[in-house]
């Protein structure tokens, strides 16, 4: 990141020392030295996490699709994970917290290597849009939406055509994915809506830590993925490949994913990552930008 980009970090970080009693008569190296011990405070985490968003919205469109095509096949080894270690776990009730932690493997992929997934977005660019609160940067964001949801999603059905149309797994495993994919279209409409939104809430959640985590980024990475897994919740990209690998084999059909999963599952994940992140978390620090 250049020096230019430091620059909201390190004035974030002055605000808040000179917020608190008695820092101003402190030295620059004792400042230093609280700073080395402490955690990010929440100004300096939106402010890296705007940077990087403002960013975003300048990406040229072909590297925006690139990325967001990178990503939705990367996110098709979630469903291969988690299939290969259902396949190999007995029938038991403790079962799916382990073969959960296959669903993580996606989005480690996706987030070290810095590829675009449209739920990660409906945090990064929306701190710009709520700091600058003007047209030009609505319409940035609708852009990156619509750019990285289409690239997204067509690697999702990509990547679950390969999986159900090749020889590379056998017939047990292609059963084993059928299996864990069946939860993605196995509820009414508000039902999916809902787990959408605790998805969306928890995908944006992690964006947020992620800044703060440091040497932790994969356990935070894994823990909050694996809580999506568990809990049945909705995530619009991961549950693509499960509901697009159900249309390949011919178990549902495309009114049936774009009704049952994409519909709710887009609103609710939105909702979740605007709602109760972006626009908690910017109103915490309005203040101290102020």
């Amino acid at each position: 990141m250049s020096s230019s980009s430091h620059e909201p970090e390190a004035k974030a970080e002055e605000r808040s020392f000179s917020a608190v009693e008695g820092m101003n008569d402190l030295s620059s190296k004792q400042k230093a030295a609280i700073a080395n011990q402490s955690r990010p405070n929440a100004v300096l985490i939106h402010e890296t996490i705007r940077v990087e968003g403002e960013t975003e919205l300048h990406r040229a469109v072909s590297a925006l699709f690139l990325s967001g095509l990178a990503a939705g096949l990367s996110m098709g080894f979630s469903l291969i994970a988690e299939g290969v270690l259902h396949a190999h776990l007995p029938d038991a009730s403790w079962a799916p917290l382990v073969s959960g932690l296959g669903y993580t493997v996606g989005f480690l992929i996706v987030v070290l290597g810095r590829q675009q997934l449209f739920t990660e977005n409906t945090l990064t660019p929306i701190l710009p849009l709520l700091h600058n609160r003007d047209v030009i940067t609505l319409l940035g964001v609708l852009r990156l939406w619509v750019i990285v949801l289409v690239a997204n999603i067509a690697a999702t059905w990509v990547i679950a055509a390969v999986i159900a149309h090749t020889s590379i797994f056998d017939a047990q495993m292609k059963e084993a994915f059928a299996s864990v994919s069946q939860h993605v279209i196995g509820s009414p409409f508000m039902t999916t809506l809902l787990k959408a939104v605790f998805a969306g809430w928890l995908i944006a959640l992690m964006v947020w830590l992620l800044p703060g985590a440091e040497s932790a980024r994969v356990a935070v990475i894994i823990i909050v993925t694996w809580l999506v897994a568990i809990g049945g919740f909705s995530h619009l990209i991961a549950g693509s490949v499960d509901a697009f690998y159900l249309v390949e084999i011919g178990q549902v059909g495309l009114t049936d994913y774009a009704l049952r999963f994409f519909l709710p599952t887009l609103i609710g994940n939105v909702l979740g990552g605007v709602a109760l992140v972006a626009a908690l978390n910017f109103g915490q620090v309005a203040p101290e930008l102020d």
